[in-house]
């Protein structure tokens, strides 16, 4: 199993911007998994935001945030991002990122294997 640690979230207002990062473990390579990031607002299931194939080619995208986060990875540094922009009080959530057993992406939390602590991220004026 996987060790990862995000890192990146916070309080900002609405339409403004953060960059969360989720990093392996030393030791621990990602290029070979599909990363997700997932989010869990309180009294709400936890819903896929995003994924990214091993390599990069593939992404995917909930409709509620397209056009405004961008999913990247960087196998080199065993880190994957998510930019998101423009962001609204909707997107309060604690955000998770995951690696899934398959190097292509799906949407199923059961198909993702490791999983970080999460961060908060909170927009609010």
């Amino acid at each position: 199993q996987l060790q990862l640690v995000e890192s990146g979230g916070g309080l900002v207002q609405p339409g403004e911007s953060l960059r969360l990062s989720c990093a392996a473990a030393s030791g621990s390579t990602l290029d070979e998994h599909a990363m997700g990031w997932f989010r869990q607002a309180p009294g709400k299931e936890r819903e896929v935001v995003s994924c990214v194939s091993s390599k990069g080619g593939n992404t995917n995208y909930a409709d509620s945030v397209k056009g405004r986060f961008t999913i990247s990875r960087d196998n080199a540094k065993n880190t994957v991002y998510l930019q998101m922009n423009s962001l609204k009080p909707e997107d309060t959530a604690v955000y998770y990122c995951a690696a899934s057993q398959f190097p292509w992406c799906t949407d199923v939390p059961i198909d993702f294997g490791s999983w970080g602590q999460g961060t908060q991220v909170t927009v609010s004026s």
